[in-house]
C-alpha cells in the first residue's frame, strides 16, 4: 500500500477489508468497531486511538510494527494474529481472543488484559502491564501452552 494515504479518523465500521493490504496506512482514531481485517497486512500501520473493539475481525492479520498505542480492541478478535514488536501501550484488550496470537517483545504496558484469551499466545520478550508479572490469582496450567516472558506467568 502507498503510506501516503491516509485513513486518519475514517469512519470504517463494519466494512470487510479483509486480506486488504494496509501496511504503513494512518489510520490513526479511525472507526473500525466490527470491520472484519482478517488476514489484512496491516505491518507498520498506525492505529493509535483506533476503535477496533465490538467483536472486529483480525484473525490472522499481520499487525508486526503497528501502532496501536490506547486503541480500543475490547472483544476483538485476534486468533493467530501476529503482533511481533507491536505497539498496545494502553490498549483496552479487555474480552479479546488472543489465543494463538504471536506477541513477541511488544508494548503492552498499560494495556487492560481484564478477561483476555491468552492461550496459546507467544508473549516472549512481551512488555507486560504493571501487575501482571507474576499471576498467582490463576491456577497454574490455566494457559499451558502460552509462552510467557522471562520472570513472568502463573506461579506454579
Amino acid at each position: 500500500m502507498d503510506s501516503s494515504i491516509d485513513l486518519n479518523g475514517g469512519q470504517l465500521a463494519g466494512r470487510d477489508l479483509s486480506e486488504a493490504d494496509l501496511s504503513g496506512a494512518d489510520m490513526n482514531h479511525a472507526n473500525l468497531y466490527e470491520a472484519n481485517l482478517s488476514g489484512a497486512n496491516l505491518t507498520d500501520a498506525n492505529l493509535s486511538d483506533a476503535n477496533l473493539s465490538g467483536a472486529a475481525v483480525l484473525i490472522g492479520a499481520n499487525l508486526t510494527d503497528a501502532n496501536l498505542r490506547r486503541a480500543d480492541l475490547r472483544r476483538a478478535d485476534l486468533v493467530s494474529a501476529q503482533l511481533t514488536d507491536a505497539n498496545l501501550s494502553g490498549a483496552n484488550l479487555s474480552g479479546a481472543n488472543l489465543s494463538g496470537a504471536v506477541l513477541i517483545r511488544a508494548n503492552l504496558f498499560g494495556a487492560n488484559l481484564f478477561g483476555a484469551n491468552l492461550f496459546g499466545a507467544n508473549l516472549e520478550g512481551a512488555t507486560l502491564p504493571q501487575g501482571i508479572a507474576k499471576i498467582d490469582a490463576w491456577p497454574a496450567g490455566v494457559w499451558p501452552e502460552t509462552l510467557w516472558p522471562e520472570g513472568c506467568g502463573p506461579v506454579t
